[in-house]
Order: C-alpha cells, then structure tokens, then sequence
C-alpha cells in the first residue's frame, strides 16, 4: 500500500533507499538472472532471525536459493521502456535568490556600517511577497537582542525609505495600500498615474469595494477617467516579491505515471517505464551461497553468514513482489478509469466526463476503496488534452431536468463559460446564475451556485464588476 501510493519520482527514491538498505538487491539487465519468485515458496520462508544461533545447517537450504534460470518471472520490465528511460539527469539552474538579489541591490548605495547591518537585517524581515509585515518597534527591538545592533525607529525608518528604492517597486511594503501606492510613485506621473494615487490615497476602501459611483463623484472625473485610472491600478503588482520568484525559481517537473493516446481510434495505456525497474539478485551474494554449499567444514560464523544472506535475499524477493504488486493495480486501476471515461478520453471535452465515484472503480477491479483512492490522490496521467492529477477526473453526480444523472464537472464548466460570458458592466448574481441554469436543463439551487462559484475561485458577482 506504501508502494502504490508513491508517484513515479517518489518511487524512484524508495527503490533507490531500498537497494542501499539491501546489499543483495541490484538494478540493471543482466544476461544471466540467478534467482527466481517461485524459488522461495516454502513454510519458513519468513522465519523469526533473531535468536537463531541454535539453527543448524541442514535447515538452510541453499538450493532454494540458487537458480540458473536465464529469464525469470520477476524481470520487471514494461514493453514501453526503452534506455532513453536511463537518462534521467538534469541540469540544475542556480538563480540568485530574491533576498540576495536585494542585498546585492544595497551594494549600490553608500552606507555606514551600522546602516548596511540595519538594512540587511530588514531584508531578511521581508517576507516572499515582498511585504515587511513586522512593526518598526518589534524590528527594533529584534535586532537589539538578536544582533546586538541598538538603534532607534527613525533610523530604521530612514533605511526603510531605502529599501522602498530598490526593485521590484513595491518591495518593503507594510500593507497592501503601501505596496499599491509605492508603486504607482515609482510610475512616470501623468493624468492617470495621478488619479490612481488620489484613488489609493484617499478613497481606498471605496476602490477595493468597486463603487465606481462614489469615487467620480468625490473626483469630479468622467467614467472614461476613472476607467483609466483603474486601469493603470490593474497592472500593479500586489505580491512583487513573487514575480521575481517565479522567474527565478527552478519548476518542479511533473513526471506522468502513465500515458493515454489515441491509435486508430482506440485508447491505448501505458504505465511510465520508471515504475518498471529490472532487479536482481547480486551475484556476489549467489557465490557466497555456493562457496558454502561446497564447504565441508561449516564454521559458526559461516553458518551466521548464511542466515544473514537468507534474510537478505528473503526481503529482496519480498520487495520484488510488491514492485510487481504496485505495476498491476497502478495499470488495472487506470485501465478502468480510461473505459469508464471512454468517450472523454476520445474527444477532450470536458462536459463528456461522467459522474465517477471510488466506488464505481473499486467495484470494477475488485479493489478496495483506499486503494483506489491512493491511485487516484497521487498520480498523473499524460492525454492529449495535457497532464492531469488523476482525481480529477472524480466528480459526484446530479440530475438534470431529464432524470439523467450528469458530473458536477459538467455542471461547473457550464458556470464557468456563463459568467465569462456575461456583461462585465452588470455581472450575473447567483440568483440569476441559478435561473439560467435551470433554463439549460440544470434544476440547481442558489446556494448550491454559490458552492461551486467558490469552488471555481470566482468572486461574487459585485467583485467581478468592470467600469
């Protein structure tokens, strides 16, 4: 179960702990496989080890564990694995950090040493958005106990009003409404750029909860005005600390555990090659056990030797086993899912995607349900419509006016394509949202609107509203 529910880099990392805790399993092709499942089917297969020095040596028998057969039954291998599989380095990026890029930002400015101490330690406050979301007093303090540097809150002010220089505009910020206002002070003035900054300045409660009313009456400006200066509001950046990380940070890549496509008009499902290693058992440990074979004197560290070495081979068998185990339910698992979702898989439209529970598929292949649901929690899929988290593709059903069960997907989409729609001058409230869908064919209530709207990430429809 531990195995299954890993992704296919999470296991590659177990199988790699696994074979440095056991000496006696090895990855790679080799041409002559010495050892075989089948070998180990006896009674005392999993005997208690501990306290086995009374255990003589006609009980071990070494023939269980010697085999010349060239192609076992294990030989994990999947018919799309191929050696570009093997090559699995990548080159690391080493960008510069957001705070160092600050720090080396302040090389530029002539400092004291005190205020070069003062103003680093005030970038290390700073938080990945950008923001200093600490009181200058609470700084003050901080820096007197910790770094031993005794200052006082005009000082740091001023090293504040430093740091509010540097890039990206908006860094040091201690709210949103200083984020918002440095930035459009860092702006080249203009009608608008003045606007905003009298918007922000004085009327930022109102401009957060768009009543676009009240501000041209308070402005005396135009609809068209303000327009502008909202606009020129919009392209500010209310985290600036995270576009400089996402540009700099190194993306974790996605590795599909399986891959669906299209051949002849048919679904055709493979599992990643990654989940199908070729192990065997160490040569070295298979000549231990013949040289011990073929002694006549059999010491009492020779005999300790052997139970080591059965142990060993014992949990390699075992491992191999699950690895095996974890293949078929990963296949047999997505295999139902791909025919159960058969006529999306085929043409990408979302609105073909059929209510699916745990249940339907655990019933399919006869697994339980935590099986199933750690297939599912866990591991993507390649299709041509891109990769997705394989739960995603669960939904409950509802019944529309016809009686017919359909996905809550489907139900979601078609809200989703409604308000993107809608005349963004007078959005849709969920009362009319609710009408609307119920003239589609979708009997839903208005609180029920309300659930997937925020399930969507879609605010309410006064948020959504445009000048």
């Amino acid at each position: 179960m531990k195995l299954i529910q890993l992704p296919t880099q999470a296991f590659e990392q177990r199988l790699k702990e696994e074979m440095v805790e056991n000496p006696a399993l090895e990855s790679g092709k080799e041409e002559e496989e010495l050892y075989e499942k089948d070998e180990f089917d006896n009674n005392d297969e999993y005997d208690d080890y501990e306290g086995s020095e009374n255990i003589e040596t006609d009980e071990i028998n070494i023939d269980e564990y010697l085999s010349n057969d060239e192609t076992p039954e294990y030989k994990l291998q999947a018919n799309n694995y191929s050696d570009d599989d093997d090559d699995r380095q990548m080159p690391l990026a080493a960008p510069t950090s957001f705070h160092q890029d600050l720090i080396n930002q302040l090389n530029t400015f002539i400092l004291t040493d005190e205020q070069r101490d003062i103003a680093e330690f005030l970038v290390g406050s700073i938080d990945d958005d950008g923001y200093l979301r600490r009181s200058v007093q609470d700084i003050v303090d901080d820096m007197a106990f910790t770094q031993g540097i005794y200052t006082d809150e005009k000082t740091v002010e001023k090293m504040l009003q430093i740091i509010h220089d540097l890039d990206p505009a908006g860094v040091g910020a201690r709210n949103l409404h200083e984020c918002l206002m440095l930035q459009l002070r860092h702006k080249t003035p203009s009608e608008y750029v003045d606007l905003a900054i009298n918007i922000i300045e004085n009327e930022f409660d109102a401009f957060t909860k768009k009543h676009y009313e009240k501000l041209m009456a308070t402005f005396e400006v135009s609809k068209e005005q303000l327009k502008k200066a909202i606009e020129e509001i919009e392209k500010l950046n209310p985290k600036p600390g995270g576009s400089f990380d996402s540009s700099n940070r190194t993306v974790e890549q996605i590795v599909p555990d399986f891959a669906i496509r299209i051949v002849d008009g048919e679904l055709e499902l493979t599992l990643n090659g990654r989940n199908a290693p070729t192990l065997h058992i160490s040569k070295d440990y298979q000549e231990m056990l013949q040289t011990y074979k073929v002694s006549k004197d059999k010491s009492h560290s020779q005999k300790d030797a052997v139970q080591f070495i059965k142990q060993k081979l014992d949990s390699a068998k075992w491992f191999i086993d699950a690895i095996r185990q974890r293949q078929e339910t990963l296949f047999v698992t997505m295999n139902a899912i791909m025919h159960f979702q058969q006529e999306y898989f085929l043409d990408g439209e979302e609105t073909k995607l059929k209510p699916m529970i745990l249940k339907d598929i655990a019933d399919m292949v006869g697994l339980d349900i935590s099986t199933v649901s750690r297939v599912a929690n866990s591991k993507y899929v390649d299709t041509p419509y891109g990769t997705k988290l394989i739960k995603e593709y669960f939904s409950e059903s509802m019944k529309n006016d016809q009686g017919e069960d359909v996905s809550t997907l489907e139900i979601k989409k078609i809200l989703k394509n409604i308000i993107e729609e809608e005349d963004k001058h007078k959005p849709l409230p969920d009362d009319q949202l609710a009408e609307i869908l119920k003239e589609k064919g979708y009997p839903i209530a208005r609180r029920t609107i309300a659930k997937y709207r925020d399930l969507l990430d879609i605010p309410v429809a006064r948020m959504r509203k445009k000048i």
